[in-house]
């Protein structure tokens, strides 16, 4: 699984890291509420661990923030505090599970194979925008009404967009999304430009109006 950790104690975050990376997940890391908040808004991820006492913007009200805009990720809580009122402000708030620290990494660990293991009720099958239809299941793509053939990469490009409609994604996020890098390199930015005018040119040239724009300097967006 892709799992975002968002805790500012260093030592416990690196812990979790090798813990959950030894587990084969991949693992992204943010020290404050504010980063945490901008990757889950920009990034995709299958699990988060979530600090409540975090700079920048707390815990809590990231998990408010994000369920009202419809982010429907298990979210695991971790907290100091082991008061049952601040364990029922936390679930109601809309978190998935919750654990006290200290904890012991077994505790967590099987925590996260619950929460994966029971999956999301509400996990979207189809993307829309707009005159453009994405089906996750039968891997196909419409446009007005149109069917579009799109290779494999063509078809995580346009899921990545979807997925992120109205929103810009760089290049950068394209690369670990997509092609599954882990650090950015001129020749896959290239690469990434190929495809997306290949993209642009199946999606956007026979149809009006064009969805598809490039933002100089930052990356691409469906607006």
């Amino acid at each position: 699984m892709r799992i975002l950790i968002v805790e500012d104690e260093e030592k416990l975050a690196a812990l979790l890291q090798q813990a959950l990376t030894v587990d084969h997940h991949a693992v992204t890391v943010s020290f404050s509420g504010e980063d945490g908040f901008y990757l889950i808004n920009t990034d995709s991820f299958d699990l988060i661990v979530l600090d409540i006492m975090l700079p920048g913007r707390d815990g809590l009200e990231i998990l408010r923030t994000v369920r009202a805009q419809g982010v429907h990720t298990p979210i695991l809580m971790l907290t100091a505090r082991d008061s049952v009122d601040d364990r029922v402000l936390g679930l109601d708030a809309g978190a998935d599970d919750y654990i006290v620290k200290p904890f012991a990494m077994s505790e967590l660990r099987a925590r996260i194979r619950a929460l994966a293991r029971r999956g999301n009720p509400d996990e979207i099958t189809l993307l829309n925008y707009q005159d453009i239809e994405l089906n996750l299941i039968t891997r196909s793509v419409l446009r007005a009404g149109k069917p579009i053939d799109l290779t494999t990469k063509e078809f995580e490009l346009l899921e990545c967009l979807l997925r992120h409609r109205q929103h810009i994604v760089s290049r950068e996020m394209l690369a670990r999304i997509v092609w599954k890098s882990t650090a950015r390199a001129t020749p896959l930015d290239n690469v990434i430009d190929v495809h997306m005018a290949r993209l642009r040119k199946k999606i956007d040239e026979p149809f009006a109006p064009s969805v598809l724009h490039t933002v100089r300097g930052l990356g691409f967006v469906l607006k």
